[in-house]
Parts: C-alpha cells; structure tokens; sequence
C-alpha cells in the first residue's frame, strides 16, 4: 500500500481503490470456502468469549507518573518467543468487558496485550467496569497531555515485560481512535504503529510530527467523522507520512462491538480485524 492510501471498502463487492491519486480495483471479499479468521467478539457475546478463553488475562496496576497509576488489563499470547505489545484505547464508555475481550483477541493473534483503564479512580466501578453515563461524563474531564503520558508510560511498562520485544503499538476505538491518532503525533520512544479505529482525525497542522505509520479503519455510514479523512489523507501524503484509510460500506460508528444485528457491521469486522493484525505484523515485527 502506498503512503496516503484510501481504500475503500465495499461490503460484498469489488471497490476503488485510490492510490496517491490514481484509481484502480480493489476486491476485499474473501474466497469461497475460506475459513474466517478469528475475530474479536461483538458486545452481545464478549462475555461468553472471555469465561472460555485459554488465555492468561490478569489485572495490572500500572505506575504512569509521580503521582498516579493506572488499572490495566494485561493479556499475553501462547507463544515461546517474546511478543510485540499493542496498548488497546477504549471507546468513551471506559474500559468494559467488551474491550477486554478486543485484548484477549489480540493476545490470540499473538500480541501482548494491554488495555489501561483511563478512568482509574475517576469513576464509581460496577464490577470490572463504570457504566455508560459514568464514563461519558468522567472521559470529558480527562486533560490529554495527561492521557498520553499515562499512554506512553504503559507501552514503557508493556516493553519491559520479561516477554516483550522492546516495540510496541497502540489501537483505539472511538474516542479511543481518535487517542491513538493523538498518540502517533506525540510518537514517544518505542511506539511502532497506530490503529484508528473511526476516531477523529488531529488537526492537520499536527500531523507533521507524526513519526509512525497510521491505519484508519472508518465506517461508511460515519459522515461525522469522516469528514476529516480526505483532508488529512492529503496532508499526511504531502508530508510523506505512512497513512492508510478504509471505508467499510454500510458500516455505523463502533462496528467492532456492534457486530450483532447489522450485517453491514460484520462483514466490516471480517475485512478491518485482519487488516489490523496484518498491520501491526508488519510494523512491530511479530
């Protein structure tokens, strides 16, 4: 794929494909007979999927500065060899069940995976997780130089594990995409790649100092967000910058967890997981 490359995605069909500029075919759908790859599970079977998973998931706490700490869920591949760590950003509802079953799939396609709850302290818990209402009002009082302190302070701390290559990325949904996005502008010691998932795009006069390569994975019924697109599409291809963007037709905001009840929201899952694994392959060496 070549820098600044939007494709998009056409659920079922062949769709174009445009590349620095110049248009041509490109077929997404998989072939006949092909096993599905595995796949994060959707909101309404995440839990089942987490009670039966092999995995080793465990609560961390996390020391991201002088004076705070961060609860995180920890997941490590089975695997002998070290692993690449990807930091997985929740959506605006916190850190739920459903973003720790993103981490255990992860960990599944052999990645060290860490999901940091941003609201650590921040908001009364019920169970593992704070409800939507909660999390929504605490997410607007978090201050961002904050947030991607504490970010870059555990990928530090996932690097450091016993079992971990000294690389790793970051993935984020919703607003979590657009943290990520944020992430790859500060781009901080030993951060290797960047995940959005439709989250909004920076300010364009940010994306200069964006020294990784970025991967957008957009729903194609998200005009609010996509509207953006285009515009940092160019800018980042201007600027040489590794930038490459998916429309998944038919698709609403929050797909991955919304796999259930729109078949639109799940053929996009099938097409965007993979790009995603393949991605972080490629780029942090896994």
């Amino acid at each position: 794929m070549r820098r600044g490359a939007i494709v998009l995605g056409l659920a079922g069909a062949a769709g174009l494909a445009y590349l620095g500029g110049a248009c041509s075919r490109s077929v997404s759908v998989s072939s006949a007979g092909a096993p599905a790859p595995p796949l994060p599970a959707g909101a309404a079977t995440v839990a089942e999927r987490l009670n039966t998973s092999p995995r080793r998931g465990q609560w961390a706490m996390i020391r991201t500065g002088p004076n705070d700490s961060v609860r995180a869920w920890v997941v490590y591949p089975e695997r002998s060899g070290k692993a690449p760590v990807v930091v997985v950003v929740h959506e605006i509802f916190g850190l739920s069940t459903w973003v720790r079953g993103v981490a255990d799939q992860l960990a599944a396609n052999g990645f060290i995976a860490i999901a940091p709850d941003l609201l650590t302290n921040k908001v009364q818990l019920q169970g593992d997780t704070a409800t939507n209402a909660a999390a929504t009002a605490a997410i607007r009082t978090l201050n961002a130089d904050d947030v991607q302190r504490q970010l870059a302070a555990i990928g530090q701390y996932g690097m450091s594990l016993p079992s971990a290559v000294k690389r790793y990325g970051i993935v984020g949904y919703c607003w979590g995409g657009g943290t990520s996005f944020q992430h790859a502008v500060r781009s901080p010691a030993g951060l290797g790649a960047s995940v959005v998932y439709y989250g909004p795009s920076p300010d364009t006069s940010m994306l200069g100092n964006v020294k990784v390569p970025v991967l957008g994975l957009y729903a194609g019924d998200d005009a609010r967000i996509n509207a953006a697109v285009p515009r940092t599409d160019t800018v980042m291809k201007r600027l040489g910058k590794s930038y490459e963007a998916h429309f998944f037709e038919g698709a609403g905001h929050g797909f991955l967890r919304a796999q259930d009840g729109r078949e639109a929201n799940r053929l996009a899952t099938e097409r965007a997981w993979p790009l995603t694994v393949a991605f972080f392959r490629r780029h942090l060496g896994a």
